[in-house]
Order: C-alpha cells, then sequence, then structure tokens
C-alpha cells in the first residue's frame, strides 16, 4: 500500500475545490473532522474562476471573472460570511438593477436583490475559505469505489462537489450515487472577455439578453471591479456553446459582433479571450440541498437546488455537516 494510505483512512476526501467544495471541507474542518480536497487544477475556484489580463491588453492589474457574475445574500448563515466579506473589503454590493434586452429590441431596467462582487474577482472568496486547508493541487481523480476509496486510496468518507456529468464519471457502477448524476441534462457556456481601447458605453453594470441566438448575458467587468476598466464579458447561450465545445475561440466572433450591435458600440474589442464551461448550469434544479448514501459517498454543488453561489456554499456546508455528524475517523 502507498505510504499516504493510512493518513488518507483517517480523512474524508472531498472532490474539488469550487465554492461547494471548499465550503464542505471548511465545515468538515470546524467540525473537527480530518479532511484533504483534491482539486485538479493549480487553484481553488471552480466556476468563480477569474483571471488577470496579460500584458499588452489594456489594463494588466484588471481581473476578469470568467465564470459566475455575481452573487447574492439571501440565506442567513452566508449573509455572515458574506458581512466578513465585506468587512475585510474581500467582497462588497454591487447593483441592485439589471438591463433587460427584450426579444422586440426594447430595453428596461429590472430592480431586485443586490448583486456582490469582489474587487479581486469571486474566485478570491473561495480562496479565502480555503485559508488553513489541506488541500492537494493538480490531483485529477479518476475513480471513486466502493469502501470509500478514490484512486484506490481508502476514505472515511468521500464528497463530490462537481456538477453530475463529471461526478457520473468518477462513481463506480456499484455506488448508489451512481443513477442518481448518471442521466443529468447540463447546458454549456462560453464565456467571451472583449477588452477595448476605451469605454464606448454607457452605464450598463450588466444585461440579460432574452430571445437572442448568441448571447445570453453581458456585464461590465470595470464597473463591477470598480476600476472602470474598458472590458465586458459576455455569456453565451447554450446553443451557441454547443457549437464551439471542440473550440471556445470560434465564438468569440459571433459573440463580439453581437455584443457590438446590441450597445451600439463604434469599434472592435482589442483583446478577446474564450472560456469553456461544458457544464455551466443544469437543466432542471432539485429541490435537496445534498446527497449523502450510507456508503458515505456524498453529492452537493449548485445544481442540488437554484444554480447559485450561495446554493453552492450552502449545498457544500449542509453536506459536510451531515458527514461530520456520521463519521468518526
Amino acid at each position: 500500500m502507498s505510504s499516504r494510505g493510512p493518513a488518507l483512512r483517517r480523512e474524508v476526501l472531498v472532490v474539488g475545490g469550487g465554492m461547494s467544495g471548499i465550503a464542505c471541507a471548511r465545515a468538515l474542518a470546524d467540525a473537527g473532522t480530518p479532511v484533504r480536497v483534491l482539486e485538479r487544477s493549480r487553484h481553488v475556484g471552480g466556476r468563480m474562476a477569474s483571471r488577470p489580463m496579460p500584458e499588452g491588453a489594456g489594463n494588466q492589474a484588471h481581473v476578469v471573472d470568467l465564470g459566475a457574475a455575481y452573487f447574492t445574500v439571501r440565506d442567513e448563515e452566508f449573509a455572515a460570511v458574506a458581512q466578513g466579506w465585506l468587512e475585510r473589503g474581500l467582497a462588497m454590493p454591487w447593483t441592485d438593477t439589471l438591463a433587460s434586452r427584450e426579444p422586440d429590441g426594447s430595453w428596461r431596467s429590472t430592480q431586485g436583490p443586490d448583486r456582490w462582487c469582489a474587487p479581486s474577482g469571486l474566485r478570491s472568496l473561495v480562496a479565502d475559505l480555503a485559508v488553513g486547508l489541506p488541500i492537494r493541487f493538480g490531483h485529477a481523480v479518476s475513480a471513486v469505489e466502493p469502501g470509500p476509496a478514490v484512486d484506490g486510496l481508502p476514505a472515511c468518507a468521500v464528497a463530490l462537489a462537481m456538477p453530475d456529468p463529471q461526478a457520473a464519471r468518477l462513481l463506480h457502477p456499484a455506488l448508489r450515487a451512481g443513477p442518481v448524476v448518471a442521466d443529468r441534462e447540463w447546458h454549456p457556456v462560453i464565456t467571451v472577455v472583449l477588452a477595448y481601447a476605451h469605454r464606448s458605453w454607457g452605464p450598463l453594470s450588466a444585461a440579460f439578453v432574452n430571445g437572442h441566438p448568441d448571447v445570453d448575458l453581458v456585464a461590465d467587468d470595470g464597473d463591477r471591479r470598480g476600476d472602470l476598466a474598458p472590458v465586458l464579458v459576455a455569456h453565451t447561450t447554450a446553443e451557441r456553446a454547443r457549437k464551439h465545445l471542440d473550440d471556445p475561440d470560434g465564438a468569440i466572433a459571433p459573440v463580439a459582433a453581437a455584443v457590438g450591435e446590441l450597445l451600439g458600440l463604434p469599434d472592435a474589442p482589442a483583446w478577446t479571450h474564450a472560456h469553456r464551461w461544458s457544464y455551466a448550469s443544469p437543466a432542471q434544479p432539485r429541490d435537496e440541498e445534498f446527497r449523502l448514501d450510507d456508503d458515505l459517498i456524498g453529492l452537493c454543488g449548485d445544481g442540488w437546488g437554484s444554480p447559485k453561489v450561495e446554493t453552492a456554499w450552502r449545498s457544500g456546508t449542509l453536506l459536510g455537516r451531515a458527514i461530520a455528524a456520521r463519521v468518526s475517523c
């Protein structure tokens, strides 16, 4: 047996370092349960991804949100977390008013709850929750097996914090959680970053684009970041994304043209970037907030409930607490 085996046998393994996975690991750690996060990337964040603009793309200090556009705060416990971020300058309310472009070409404004943003990008909030947690980066999990075990290494329990299609690929056929995620449909999205030489649009914040074949959402990244950088971020429709899953850059031209037409922009973007999200959101949300089977395999994420950042946090937190109440590692 690997020398790592005995240590892992006394740990809960959380697979996935997005918001739900880190929230799950944090709940376990707070309960005194040994836990380790396995993350295939080089950093945490998942679909709350952010990246700095590269040199030569204008404002190199600007960080672009590539995944979630914002988050809302309705859950009381999550509100306490958000308040802590606010007090430390990590997050802040952004806007309670969003634009909406209707299929007939008309525009209107809609008010709702505060949408929150993060000056250093939404990924920074996941990184804040992850401080002090043991995380193994660059670990691409291949299989979750009865025992439970991850890639042959025994664990006290396993939490899968990821979209259903990804979880389905990892789960051994003998595990009861397998059928729960096997056939659930998820919609793809391609995020297209459009950086311009200067700002040529009026006040925007963000706009939902209803009935458009290519674009579902446009966000003013300079507005939500607070530095007024001339950067727009567009989320494609699922239909447009499906055409470019093998070549995300192929979505840039039609999306840039659509955004230019929608906002009446006089110039083409000076720099662009496309990021593919093969599993951006579930076609149908669930009523349950998480799942934990008798075989101590748990499932959590923003697909367990409505697809929101605070849903991911709550789902992971509740699963972590449920595991801590069931195991003695």
